[in-house]
């Protein structure tokens, strides 16, 4: 049932919950150590049928084939699965005809008997499409008639993607459930891979009719060149050159860049250091240099092999490498080392230089990534420059791609030309004769990108500092009359003689009619917006985890998919119990109080009156109310909580203290907001160099 849980995208407890809920919910076929066991087939129908699950039925089919997959490691190898797996649908795409026309689909009783058939004829039939043992005869020959059942999860996999290639690329997906570790552990972020494929601008170039041939001296898998291949529908206009030291995973690549649609004669993956540069001269060079962990790692051998791959640039080709940031782009302690990056930088061919996030090695979190592009004969205006970027500290969402994207190509096509051509969002030019001044120093932006330093945001910030302090001065006033009319504040607070008062609960309270509870009402996320006419208060703004004001909801969206929400009342207490106590009044009203939150309405015609600041000052106060850490459910019921029964009279000077503190705060607040605004403003200047200091004005007050 877990197994059913992930195969849906759910949790697992809603599992348990189909098949209570659902009398047509598939029945076990077996157990497993007092487990019930499933068949994949008829949850995968019954989840197509019902629309059931966050999966869509093209997903649940290629997982069902996965999961099938998975189940054989006890009689394969990982190794086995993926390269046997490989050449079966290798070999399905050079037939041009399904496995199945040899038997691959034999019924179940045929099984036994149809095993060593099916595979005698696949492997002959690998014997006569690849004689010459480039991609599928190898694997298929390394192992007996007991695959045959691989043959027909090859065709499952293709019938669920459509194709060959899509099949393949599911396979590779799963390595790591594969349990293949090893595969996985150079692969970088979906995100990483989008951000190469817009800076090698492979799709514009082939929509101009050029003839591009793709190159990875360190291809492992075939990821990065794979992210190319996955770019563009042009394909026949594509040759590929690979290399890597791994004969398994050259026969992988080999395999994986035929599936993705280069024909066999435009293909060249050879077992090795070096590429055969007689088959073709790359136009797009896309690397990772080979990892080594920290305590092996030398500076000096990654920029050699850098170096190789600037060797490989001709007129017009660029380059793109992915390497570790201690090499390419941290100071450097070797003299041998810093020797190698300034000349590599003198030689005209560095185009920029970016310091990458941390984490786009999955596998290798820690691991500290940065990326340089190369281009062969720049243009005039860059030559002797290098654009210098950081977006260490950026996610690569899709904004933040596109616009480094749009910085390095713009620089590559045209350069930045003064001051009518493009600032760069992420970086700086940096001519290459002050980075060999600094010899040895970091690569990295040696100030704010110009675009940040003119932009409006900053050129405003003197005029949004003067009005800040304008502000303060205004609430510094204000704040002055005020203690000037009201006096210093006095709480007139003094120790209790006598009796203690009686003690009362939120539950008698309700019962006498002095409080109303009301609930909180469930309101679905993607309706929420910033600009609504009513105001959400759920746990987070109760808590203080989220402003007030910031979650909004349409009142016409509210009136039309939600008729029974009832808007608050001015004075309502909204409190929430879940994660923590947290108590709110909302002087205003008219706002939608989102579950787990609830309301407490005080009634002001009771017998023995409270009012909502004091009753919200008392709950917050309450003992007991906090909850263990490990705990799931609050300590106690609101119900529960124990509250003074304060006198009327107590009860209205409490609610004018309480009134006289809340106009106090404001102004306090307003006055640290302003003052925490204009020195928030100061620093950012005098951090980027924007922003200088005058000679400070002193005022004197009698």
């Amino acid at each position: 049932m877990s197994d059913i849980a992930t195969f849906a995208r759910v949790k697992r407890p809603v599992v348990s919950t189909w098949r209570r809920r659902h009398p047509d919910f598939p029945s076990a076929v077996s157990e497993n150590s007092g487990r019930p066991l499933f068949d994949g087939a008829q949850v995968t129908d019954w989840l197509i049928a019902t629309g059931l699950g966050n999966a869509a039925p093209q997903e649940l089919q290629s997982e069902l084939a996965l999961f099938g997959i998975i189940a054989l490691r006890d009689r394969f190898t990982p190794w086995q699965l993926v390269e046997t797996l490989g050449s079966l649908l290798c070999l399905r795409r050079l037939g041009g005809r399904p496995l199945a026309d040899d038997g691959a689909n034999a019924s179940p009783p045929d099984y036994a008997e149809a095993d060593e058939t099916l595979w005698s004829a696949l492997l002959r039939r690998a014997e006569r499409i690849d004689a010459e043992d480039d991609f599928v005869l190898r694997e298929l020959r390394a192992i007996d008639a007991t695959a045959a059942p691989l043959a027909r999860l090859a065709e499952d996999l293709v019938e669920s993607a459509y194709e060959e290639r899509g099949a393949y690329e599911w396979l590779l997906a799963a390595r790591s459930r594969l349990g293949l570790d090893s595969l996985a552990a150079d692969a970088v972020t979906p995100e990483l891979r989008s951000l190469l494929t817009q800076l090698t601008d492979l799709r514009v170039r082939l929509e101009r009719g050029e003839a591009l041939t793709l190159a990875d001296p360190h291809v492992r898998v075939g990821d990065l060149l794979a992210a190319l291949l996955d770019d563009t529908e042009d394909r026949d206009r594509v040759t590929v050159l690979a290399a890597d030291p791994d004969d398994r995973l050259t026969r992988i690549a080999r395999r994986r860049f035929l599936l993705a649609g280069v024909s066999e004669l435009d293909l060249d993956v050879q077992s090795g250091s070096d590429l055969e540069e007689h088959f073709a001269d790359p136009d797009i060079v896309v690397t990772q240099l080979p990892y080594r962990p920290g305590e092996d790692r030398s500076v000096l051998a990654a920029l050699t092999e850098l170096e190789r791959v600037a060797y490989l640039l001709r007129p017009g080709c660029t380059a793109l490498v992915l390497g570790p940031a201690d090499a390419l782009v941290d100071e450097l302690k070797s003299t041998e080392a810093a020797q190698l990056r300034s000349t590599l930088l003198r030689e005209n061919i560095v185009e920029s230089v970016i310091s990458l996030p941390g984490g786009v090695l999955p596998f290798r979190p820690g691991y500290r990534p940065a990326l340089w592009t190369l281009t062969r004969g720049p243009i005039p205006a860059a030559e002797g420059k290098v654009l210098l970027a950081d977006i260490s500290s950026e996610q690569l969402t899709p904004g933040v791609r596109m616009r480094l994207a749009e910085d390095i190509l713009l620089w590559r096509a045209e350069g930045f030309q003064g001051l009518d051509g493009h600032d760069p969002r992420y970086g700086r030019v940096v001519p290459v004769a002050d980075l060999d001044r600094a010899f040895g120093g970091p690569l990295t932006p040696p100030a704010p990108p110009a675009s940040a330093i003119w932009s409006d945001k900053v050129t405003e910030r003197p005029a949004l500092i003067a009005e800040a302090e304008a502000r303060l001065e205004r609430v510094t006033t204000d704040t002055r009359a005020y203690e000037d009319e009201r006096g210093p504040y006095r709480g007139a607070v003094q120790r209790r003689d006598g009796r203690l008062p009686r003690r009362t609960t939120v539950g008698k309270l309700i019962t006498a009619r002095r409080v109303t509870r009301l609930p909180g009402h469930r309101i679905d996320s993607k309706h929420f917006t910033s600009d609504g006419h009513h105001a959400v208060l759920g746990s987070e703004e109760i808590t203080g985890e989220r402003p007030v004001d910031d979650r909004r909801i349409d009142r016409l969206l509210l009136a039309t998919a939600y008729e029974r929400v009832a808007l608050t009342e001015p004075g309502d207490v909204v409190y929430t119990l879940a994660p923590r106590l947290g108590v709110y009044v909302d002087h205003d009203g008219f706002s939608v109080v989102a579950f787990p939150a609830r309301v407490l309405r005080v009634n002001a015609e009771a017998r023995r009156p409270l009012t909502p600041r004091v009753l919200a000052a008392l709950l917050g106060a309450a003992r007991g109310t906090a909850r263990s850490p490990s705990a799931v459910r609050p300590a106690r019921r609101i119900e529960d909580y124990q509250l003074p029964d304060l006198d009327p009279d107590e009860v209205l000077r409490f609610d004018a203290l309480l009134a006289e503190t809340e106009r106090r705060e404001r102004l306090l607040r307003a006055q640290a907001d302003a003052l925490a605004e204009a020195r928030g403003l100061t620093i950012a200047g005098l951090a980027d160099g924007t922003l200088t200091l005058g000679e400070a004005r002193t005022i004197n007050r009698t």
